[in-house]
């Protein structure tokens, strides 16, 4: 066991063998060498192995007071700990003061969603005149994820109709049923489930269809791309993203927030929680709790613009 013969060497030296051995991009081995600065100035410049579990949790404690996020000090944890895990290799090193110290919980965000009314006019706001093939493409894709609250993965999987996998092609992992009105889809953990699809999206689905060329990789795919085969996920946040800035939509958009729209808009209509959990294909019903606090955001909204009492005078 190699013996470090300073104190002030040791981070020196952690940080020279995560650059050569381990081979670290020189960008992450300067972010390693700023938490070890700071940690060391934290602990007053003195000697690592006599820093105790109850000093980091101190330090962590005041990095959150000083105004760094939970995820900062996550991060800055995670560094010190694997430099303490070096460090126990090289010394005398009793324990890991760092095992056991969290980080501050981080902040709950809620998904953004779409006011009713702009999610309305997103969805009107069409080209004139004569649509061109992708336009009509792009309307369905996007009346689709507002309609029925898919997971872009989802919907860029999605078959003209069921294929048959004793017919040589790949098996469906989700498709339209036009008599169903329905789309099937297959989410996380591979669970399929059915969702029903409103009549402005089987509308335009039908226009789509009625003008989709054959996908040239072969494929079933009911949505493709400018070279016609099946579409990619960032292809469809592309165009949703351009799509909405010619609609003068007054925030980002990208398909996960049609999909908090879908279940935020349905909650506020029929209350109930668990119809939304199993529309969105979520295996627990925590997963969907959060559309609540959007709910109550917006009543909350409403009062304080409606209300006669609601403004502080």
């Amino acid at each position: 066991m190699d013996k470090v013969d300073a104190p002030d060497d040791w981070a020196t030296r952690y940080l020279t063998e995560l650059a050569t051995q381990r081979q670290l991009s020189a960008h992450t081995v300067a972010a390693y060498r700023r938490d070890l600065a700071e940690l060391a100035t934290l602990a007053g410049h003195g000697d690592w192995t006599r820093l105790t579990h109850f000093d980091i949790r101190r330090f962590a404690a005041k990095l959150h007071a000083g105004g760094q996020s939970a995820r900062s000090i996550a991060r800055k944890l995670s560094g010190w700990r694997g430099f303490y895990e070096w460090l126990a290799l090289h010394t005398s090193l009793a324990a890991n003061p760092v095992d056991g110290v969290r980080a501050p919980k981080r902040p709950k965000t809620l998904p953004k969603a779409l006011a009713v009314d702009d999610a309305v006019q997103l969805m009107e706001a069409n080209p004139r005149g004569h649509a061109e093939p992708f336009e009509l493409c792009n309307r369905a894709m996007f009346e689709l994820l507002y309609s029925s609250g898919l997971r872009v993965s989802e919907l860029a999987g999605l078959d003209v109709s069921w294929q048959d996998p004793r017919a040589g092609g790949q098996p469906s992992l989700g498709w339209f049923d036009p008599q169903a009105g329905e789309v099937v889809v297959t989410g996380k953990g591979n669970k399929m489930r059915r969702v029903p699809v409103g009549g402005p999206a089987r509308e335009a689905l039908a226009a789509w269809l009625a003008v989709r060329p054959a996908a040239r990789d072969g494929s079933a795919a009911l949505f493709l791309s400018a070279r016609d085969t099946r579409i990619s996920p960032r292809v469809v946040q592309s165009r949703l993203k351009q799509h909405a800035l010619r609609a003068g939509t007054p925030v980002h958009v990208h398909p996960h927030v049609l999909r908090h729209s879908f279940a935020s808009h349905l909650l506020q209509s029929s209350g109930d929680l668990r119809a939304v959990q199993e529309l969105l294909g979520h295996a627990s019903i925590t997963s969907t709790q959060v559309y609540t606090a959007l709910d109550f955001q917006h009543l909350a909204a409403v009062y304080d613009k409606a209300h006669p009492r609601a403004k502080v005078k």
